[in-house]
């Protein structure tokens, strides 16, 4: 069902990985001002063809690309392979260390309705036409998407261990994770790699609009080719791809804020509020995250300098509106979205996707600090998305509000670059994986 691709990576020449540390960044979508600030100081960091800068950005990330290749400061790989990346990482108020267990290929770009690659958010249009551009320009994909796949033999991670005997990079990134990256050559664990993957469908975790980018290119370029054959470099994409079955896969919580509602006012708020929800008063907020754990439909709310717990009253799970399936109705999401932000502050359903009233925020502290300091109206704060969640909401057909899951860690820019450019993707070795 899916098909997946070794590729020969763009990577950074052996002089220059030294110094590894100088040449990775964050993904465009998460990689503050002051980070890239510091990062366009580091004159082949990674950030020059992911984030460009300046009058003419795109451009002038494809004629910087196109003198890195001519200077050796980045060189093809000569054998096409699979790319073993593992992410050591803590959570917080946790001493185990937890590994994330990953490899990158090239998978081939399916449409939605295809059902073999499966999404669980929708799109902002301009963060898709930015990375559309960016690929039209460079022919490159700069950085992996994420995506899942469900195996509970747990066989390709066997393979995956055995190559990380020997990495090839380490390095510690901006979120203290540890980041260890290898390579597999052998033709035949590739292609059981492949055969294992053939009948999987693939859930996207991270990248919708890197991957929607590809997907609308891959269409412009078919269309326009009269002698488009399938096997183009334009019809495949870059993914990182992690088993769902891992303990280490985890997905953090994204709190929402929410600031400048006209004619708001606490009391209003709790007059509605009551209606729907069980209104409990926390002594000290940063104990909401612990009294909502594990409670169905309940809810933190910072207001002012004070925190409550809200949980929906259960008989009014059926009186939601929305034409979902009852699986999706009962999710954590579509109550708050319903109740809290449509039916008690006034957003509708239709308008929250582009609401400038509500903003995401992953990080509790700033959801604390913005509404003790006035700077925002009040936040719901939310408990961590599972992936049976996320799986019930992709096999629905369905997709969750825009920014609702936060998989922990990210990966990161910089260890390798897949091309499809037609000279530099298919090669002679091809044929060894067919």
């Amino acid at each position: 069902m899916a098909e997946i691709k070794p590729l020969r990576a763009w990577r950074y020449n052996t002089d220059l990985t030294k110094d590894i540390d100088k040449l990775v960044s964050p993904l465009f979508d998460v990689v503050s001002e002051n980070q890239r600030a510091a990062l366009y100081q580091e004159k082949f960091n990674s950030i020059h063809l992911s984030v460009p800068r300046g009058d003419d950005e795109i451009s002038g990330a494809a004629r910087r690309l196109i003198d890195w290749k001519q200077k050796g400061i980045i060189k093809q790989d000569e054998l096409p392979a699979i790319y073993v990346y593992y992410q050591y990482f803590t959570l917080p108020g946790s001493n185990k260390e937890r590994i994330r267990k990953g490899f990158i290929a090239n998978l081939r770009i399916y449409d939605w309705p295809d059902k073999v690659l499966l999404r669980h958010e929708n799109t902002m249009p301009f963060s898709v036409n930015d990375r559309m551009d960016i690929l039209d320009k460079t022919q490159l994909n700069v950085s992996p998407t994420h995506g899942l796949y469900t195996d509970p033999t747990h066989e390709i991670e066997k393979y995956l261990d055995e190559a990380m005997l020997d990495p090839l990079y380490e390095t510690e990134d901006y979120q203290g994770v540890r980041e260890v990256f290898s390579v597999i050559h052998d033709v035949k664990i590739i292609k059981r790699i492949m055969e294992i993957i053939e009948d999987k469908q693939i859930i996207l975790a991270d990248g919708h609009h890197r991957y929607e980018g590809s997907l609308l290119y891959q269409k412009e370029r078919a269309k326009n080719n009269p002698n488009h054959t399938g096997k183009e470099g334009y019809n495949y994409h870059l993914m990182y791809f992690t088993n769902t079955e891992s303990d280490d896969l985890r997905i953090l919580p994204t709190h929402r804020v929410i600031k400048d509602l006209p004619n708001f006012t606490k009391e209003e708020l709790f007059k509605k509020l009551d209606r729907y929800f069980f209104i409990k008063p926390i002594e000290e907020a940063y104990d909401v995250n612990e009294v909502i754990l594990g409670k169905k439909w309940a809810f933190g709310l910072l207001i002012g300098d004070e925190a409550f717990k809200i949980r929906l009253k259960p008989e009014m799970i059926d009186t939601i509106s929305w034409d979902f399936p009852r699986t999706i109705k009962e999710l954590d999401l579509t109550v708050m979205h319903y109740f809290v932000f449509e039916k008690c502050m006034g957003i509708k359903g239709k308008d929250q996707r582009g609401s400038k009233n509500l903003i995401f925020e992953r990080n509790f502290a700033k959801c604390l600090q913005s509404v003790t300091r006035n700077e925002a109206q009040c936040a719901i704060i939310t408990k961590e998305i599972s992936i049976e969640t996320v799986k019930d909401v992709c096999y629905s057909g369905y997709t969750l509000p825009q920014k609702s899951t936060y998989f922990y860690p990210k990966v990161i820019c910089g260890f390798l670059f897949g091309s499809i450019k037609e000279d530099e993707f298919n090669s002679f070795f091809d044929e060894a994986f067919q």
